[in-house]
Order: C-alpha cells, then structure tokens, then sequence
C-alpha cells in the first residue's frame, strides 16, 4: 500500500474527480477527508467507503472560499489523526459564458473556488505539512492552466493558469520545507455532469476530436497521477505541470 498510514484532506470530493482520488488514495492505505460544500452529497459518497474499524473514511462540510472554514476542517482533521500528509485542491467550478457575455459577480466568484479556494488550502496546510516534516500538495488545475483552448471560456482559462503559477510558486519556496506541490491538468473528464453536457452530439464528437488518443480522460486515470505524485514513487517531484490528456497538448 503506497499511502499507508498517510492523512489526505481532498476538496470537491463529493463526486466526480474529487471522489474518485478518494477512493484511490483510501484503497492504497490512506486516511482520507472527503470535504466538499454539499453535505447531502457528501454523506451520500461516503458510504461508498469501507466501514471497517478504525475508520479510515470521513466527511468535511467546507467552503473553500472561507478561511474560517479551512481553520474549522484542518482543526478537525489534526484533532482525529493528529496529522496531514497530504492536500488535494481539486474544488472548482465553470460559468460557460465567454468574456464578452460574463458579469463580473462571476467571474469574482470562479477566481474565489477556483483561486482564493486552493490559497486558502495550502496557506493552512503548510504549518501542518511542515510540523510533519513535508507533504504533498496537489492542484487539480486543467489543461487550460496550460494553453488557450478554443471550447473554454476565457475566465475558466485565467483561474486555472493562476493555478498552475501558483502550484510552482509554492513549489520552489516550500522545498526547503520537504514540501512539494505538483498540479494535474486534465482534459475533459468523464463525469456525470460531462456525461449531461455531452447530450449534444455534436459537443461530444468536438473533444474526443481533439484527443490523439481519442477518448475522454476518467476520473481513474487523474486519480493514478495524483497517487503517484502523492507517495514515496513521485518524491522527486516538484513544480511540475502533469497533462492527463491523451495527447491533447502536444
């Protein structure tokens, strides 16, 4: 088991890529805390876990874009395990609307889950990490934290290279600390809310073209780079930009 007896606190893990690191990292051994900001869904995904004794498998009410909320989890998560090992940012959203058509109460609110969010996470984290002789953090950015993407919304694009800046800034200063952060950038992943928006047709058959490999990216496929970057196997990384894309930015 690669993450045995490791600490993960994992945001937007309610579903989709968020659950299925969860569950990845909690069938290598982890303890792992699913926050998300849904609680009903939340709840519901936990009992996906395993109920065996001790625990290993626990729920977070959290509102990434409240320090006070990550204080309240962080404080929780030290109180029942005592320590962290490892931070997932992977919470975030998407307002389709192009530059032209958004408020700005919209973009203000993509830059405070998508941005202000993972902030927030690791300025918490980092005290604990430290305290704990190193960690690995992990934003799940996207492959428009890498290149402009004709099918994404300019404000979605500008959060997540904020992300990706962010992750190799925090990289280079924390080193010293046996801190590393590594960020993940997929492209389009098959999840229940992709699964509705691919209804149409013919947005479906516009990013499988763009894939060399011609799929979509799973939830299983992120899932095993992060678990990579957070065990013993990736402790040489640090700073990088991982594509999970099929080819799609080469």
């Amino acid at each position: 088991m690669r993450l045995k007896n490791k600490v993960a606190l994992i945001t937007g893990a309610a579903q989709g890529i968020g659950l299925g690191i969860a569950q990845r990292f909690f069938a290598e051994g982890a303890t792992v805390y699913l926050c998300d900001l849904n609680e009903d869904a939340g709840k519901k995904a936990l009992k996906q876990f395993s109920s065996r004794r001790p625990r290993r498998a626990f729920f977070l009410k959290l509102d990434v874009t409240s320090e006070a909320s990550w204080v309240e989890a962080f404080a929780r998560v030290m109180a029942r395990s005592g320590r962290l090992d490892i931070l997932v940012n992977n919470a975030g959203i998407n307002i389709r609307q192009s530059i032209e058509e958004m408020p700005v109460k919209n973009l203000e609110a993509m830059l405070a889950v998508n941005v202000k969010g993972p902030f927030l996470g690791i300025k918490q984290a980092l005290p604990l990490l430290r305290k704990n002789g190193g960690g690995s953090i992990i934003n799940i950015s996207s492959i428009c934290g890498l290149i402009g993407h004709q099918y994404t919304n300019e404000a979605y694009t500008t959060t997540k290279g904020a992300l990706t800046l962010l992750t190799k800034s925090v990289a280079v200063r924390y080193a010293k600390d046996n801190i590393r952060a590594n960020s993940i950038h997929p492209s389009t992943v098959d999840t229940p809310l992709v699964r509705e928006l691919f209804r149409d047709p013919a947005r479906k058959q516009e990013r499988l073209g763009e894939v060399p490999l011609g799929r979509l990216a799973t939830t299983e496929d992120v899932a095993a780079a992060a678990l990579f970057m957070a065990s013993a196997e990736g402790a040489f990384l640090n700073g990088v930009a991982l594509p999970v894309d099929g080819g799609l930015t080469a």
